[in-house]
């Protein structure tokens, strides 16, 4: 026996973190100049985050608070400890609180706490903060003014949680010690050296890791080691990991040990040591194959839905087929957090035989006997494996369910997400003799695999095969592959496959049979059925908790043209995707909110969304998706007419949609080229263009999205001559808008009609349409109707008649910051001789309210609007509000002209 005896706590020594160290010191010398800035720092546990923070706050020259992770996650309840920690009483604390709170914000409250003194605020395990907490300080950290007058923020993370993007903050990751610092700091833990073999073991088995070296130690104060026993065990790694995965979603908890309990033994562990004798091994980043994980997780009836967020947070990675910890000791710590008690195996019966491939799963001397008979989880060594070995030792919770048929080695070409092609081949008979069940899951991961980066109609074939093998056994779960066939026979554009995966015969009452009937009834263009259907779908999304059925509700309400109904059940299905930590349905929810934000004509929320939704289609390897959020930003880009911009994500989505048959997302990445097209002028190519994007058949556009290109399609077909076409595709479309679907259909049909009408006709349907435009809402083509109207105006020789369009639209266009559109508007203007610069008129004042006046001349002195808000009593969005009034009312864009607008208005003669 040996054991070690524990020296008392160092200071914050610390080892092997000179860069750490040097990027404090960037970060204190930022506050002394009155700079301020933020400073993240993520790691695995036990890696000395915290030691970090500490020896950072003991350096600082000035004012330091170290505040760490409330023990309570409620609502608030980070800042309101934060606001205890930096407050010199009690009630201040309050005070700053509900500042916090309101609308002045976190980053006022710090700033009336530290009173612009240079200040270190420490925050430790950022990732165990409340929700409300974290996005106050996201909000405080991006303000300009939160990274100046001196208070600077480093905060701790663990390596899987994603931070904020912070403008000018700096991150730095911290990683495992040399083989020199790890002795080093083995000495400063041990008052007495260890033995010499006893000091190498532990430097050996901690692998330079710092808290699992001194969670070893203190392990060994109390039990010293004996024999060949390892140091490093599932108790050690637990004490060290087990907040990690305690932090966990529970199913995320319960795949990570599956993954570990898979890996657990097999034939490629390397042979045990000889009695009396030990080997060092240092943890090895094992990979496991993927095929026996899935089959593992169904034996155990474990979902597989996390895994994609466990990829993505860094704590598992996936590389063709195989998955693998990227930090080993979270395998051991995973099956030693688990629910404690086993399944024992049968009474009676025999030591398995030795050798490698049949080694006891908790034997690391290869000593046979009852102590490594039924090893307990806390002890197993983790290797590649596949799961059958296992099974009997596994935590009670992970029993298996009703015995599996054991399986052929998966074939790669399934596990690495190609169902659609290992399809081809045929089932093996190994495969044929699992239960339908199982195969209708293996399939219906295989389909979610090609659906997320494959070919979509190969993902519908896949899915739909998993629907019928799911059958009355998971009707829940057929329901869902049939589900998402649709989804991927609507990306690819096919309304007979969408009919087909929409089958009333199955779907079961109430929601699920209302969805299916309406959107085949929409599809049929039946549309009276199709009403009456959905609309009860969307009645109900109030009484549904499941965000894959708000996503339905959703959907539901674009096919009746409810925009505003869209994104707002979108936007609950986000939030609850989020809330239960669903991060393969994250990326989706966001594709969805995207397209309804777009269609409801909310141009900078569409693409706010898209671009967190190709963050995340990204990161989870969602490449289909990713596609549509790049076609959604190239529409938004033509909007704003950005062509350098439309150019690019277009052609991102393209890449993707061509080879993958995403005929939606390719349909709307070529609108997009188109929009930029006609705002530069180039109407001809915009036609050519658009023609196929109008027609049907299998060479046209998306069926969904034709009649929205309709509109674009005239516009340029008539200022290119081509007004025949024109004339037969607003024909077409005059039929659509009587349905009354599209809310915006009779404004842009009116638009149509002005354009192809002879003589003064025009005149009347311009009107019209800007009537109908003012009671549905989307002020972009409002103002494109605007710009067509005054351009007419002008054309016919009534310059005064035109000013008045061409400026509304000019004001809506520079508001909507579509510059190309804008300059459009501008060269229109110019040629009537009206102005497109602001209101120089002095009378001009008397447009604004009093309070407006004294936020304009305000804000030309060059106050911000928090400071106005402090002078006026306001809050800033009030602030904001007023600000916004004035702008409209003046024709101006930004607060950079209201100076020289102010100046005009104090320049006018006394008595103007």
């Amino acid at each position: 026996m040996s054991g070690v005896t524990q020296a008392a706590a160092p200071g914050q020594r610390l080892y092997d973190r000179t860069a750490e160290l040097a990027a404090v010191a960037r970060l204190s010398a930022r506050a002394a100049t009155g700079a301020g800035g933020v400073l993240f720092v993520t790691g695995d546990p036990g890696e000395g985050r915290t030691a970090l923070l500490a020896r950072a706050a003991d350096d600082f020259p000035g004012t330091a608070h170290r505040v760490a992770a409330p023990p309570h996650r409620g609502a608030w309840s980070g800042v309101r400890v934060l606001c205890a920690a930096l407050a010199p009483h009690p009630s201040a604390g309050r005070r700053a609180l509900r500042h916090a709170r309101g609308e002045n914000g976190l980053a006022s409250a710090v700033d009336g706490l530290t009173a612009g003194r240079p200040v270190l605020i420490c925050l430790d395990d950022l990732h165990l903060w409340d929700a409300h907490s974290r996005a106050a300080l996201t909000t405080a950290w991006r303000e300009p003014g939160s990274r100046s007058g001196g208070t600077v923020w480093l905060v701790s993370a663990a390596r899987h949680h994603r931070l904020p993007e912070v403008p000018e903050a700096e991150t730095v990751r911290l990683g495992r010690l040399t083989r020199d610092g790890a002795r080093a700091l083995l000495g400063d833990l041990c008052a007495v050296p260890p033995p010499p073999e006893i000091g190498e073991r532990l430097l050996d088995e901690t692998a330079g890791h710092p808290g699992v070296l001194a969670a070893a130690v203190r392990r060994l104060t109390t039990a010293p080691a004996t024999g060949t026993a390892p140091l490093v065990d599932g108790t050690v790694l637990a004490e060290v990991y087990g907040g990690l995965v305690e932090s966990l979603p529970a199913d995320s908890r319960r795949l990570l040990a599956v993954v570990a309990l898979t890996g657990r033994t097999g034939a490629d562990d390397p042979p045990p040591a000889p009695p009396g004798r030990w080997k060092p091994e240092p943890p090895r980043a094992y990979e496991v194959a993927l095929g026996a994980v899935l089959a593992t997780a169904r034996a155990t009836r474990t979902s597989v839905e996390p895994l994609d967020g466990l990829i993505a947070g860094g704590l598992l990675s996936r590389s063709d087929d195989a998955l693998r910890f990227e930090d080993p000791f979270l395998g051991h710590a995973a099956l030693a957090s688990a629910p404690t008690g086993t399944a024992a195996a049968p009474t009676g019966s025999a030591p398995a035989p030795a050798g490698p491939a049949s080694a006891s799963a908790g034997s690391t001397s290869g000593q046979a006997g009852p102590a490594s008979a039924s090893p307990g989880p806390a002890s197993a060594p983790l290797g590649p494996a596949s799961a059958p070995a296992a099974l009997a030792s596994t935590p009670a919770e992970l029993a298996p369910a009703p015995p599996v048929p054991p399986t052929a080695p998966a074939d790669p070409t399934l596990v690495r997400g190609e169902g659609h092609r290992a399809d081809r081949l045929g089932p093996s008979p190994a495969v044929r003799a699992l239960a339908p069940e199982v195969r209708g899951r293996s399939q219906f991961v295989r389909g979610l695999a090609a659906l997320a980066g494959g070919p979509v109609m190969d993902a519908y074939e896949v899915l739909l095969q998993a629907a019928e093998l799911l059958g009355e056994r998971e009707p829940a779960e057929a329901a869902d592959a049939r589900f998402l066939a649709m989804e991927a026979a609507w990306a690819g554009g096919d309304v007979a496959a969408c009919l087909a995966a929409l089958d009333p015969g199955k779907a079961a009452r109430g929601t699920e049979r209302d969805f299916v009937e309406g959107l085949r009834a929409a599809l049929d263009v039946r549309l009276d059925q199709a009403r009456s259907a959905l609309a009860r779908v969307v009645a109900r999304d109030g009484a549904e908790a499941d965000p894959r059925l708000l996503l339905r509700a959703g959907s539901a309400a674009l096919v009746l043209g409810d925009t505003a109904a869209a994104a707002r059940i979108h936007a609950r299905a986000l939030a609850r995707a989020r809330a239960e930590h669903r991060t393969a349905l994250v990326p989706r929810a966001l594709e969805h909110l995207a397209y309804a934000e777009l269609r409801a004509g909310r141009y900078s929320r569409a693409a706010r969304t898209a671009r967190e939704g190709l963050r995340a289609a990204e990161q989870t390897g969602q490449h289909n998706v990713a596609a549509h959020q790049h076609a959604v930003l190239a529409l938004v880009a033509s909007v704003a007419g950005d062509g350098r911009t439309v150019t690019e994500h277009a052609g991102r989505a393209l890449d993707t949609a061509r080879p993958h048959g995403l005929v939606q997302a390719a349909t709307l990445a070529e609108w997009a080229l188109a929009r930029a097209e006609s705002g530069r002028g180039l109407a001809a190519q915009a036609t050519a263009r658009l023609l196929p994007l109008v027609r049907q058949g299998p060479r046209g556009g998306h069926f969904a999205l034709r009649m929205l290109v309709i509109p674009c399609f005239v516009e340029a077909a008539v200022a290119s001559g081509r007004r025949a076409e024109a004339r037969e595709a607003a024909e077409e479309y005059a039929v659509w808008a009587a349905q009354g679907i599209d809310g915006t259909a009779p404004a842009q049909l009116a638009r149509c009609r002005a354009l192809l009408a002879p003589g003064e006709e025009p005149a009347y349907w311009f009107g019209e349409a800007v009537r109908r435009h003012d009671s549905c809402g989307n002020d972009f083509e409002r103002a494109r109707t605007l710009l067509a109207y005054g351009t007419w105006l002008r054309r016919r020789r009534r310059p005064g008649d035109a000013r008045g369009p061409l400026s509304d639209a000019l004001v809506t266009f520079e508001r909507a910051a579509a510059d190309g559109w804008a300059e459009h508007a501008r060269c229109e203007l110019r040629a009537t001789g009206g102005t497109t610069g602001g209101v120089t008129d002095p009378a001009a004042l008397g447009l604004l309210t009093p309070q407006q006046q004294r936020i304009a001349r305000l804000v030309a002195g060059g106050a911000t609007n928090r400071e106005v808000a402090d002078r006026l009593t306001l809050s800033p969005r009030t602030v904001d509000h007023h600000l916004r009034s004035v702008f409209a009312r003046l024709g101006i864009r930004s607060r950079v002209e209201l100076p020289g607008v102010v100046g005009r208005w104090d320049a006018r003669p006394t008595g103007y």
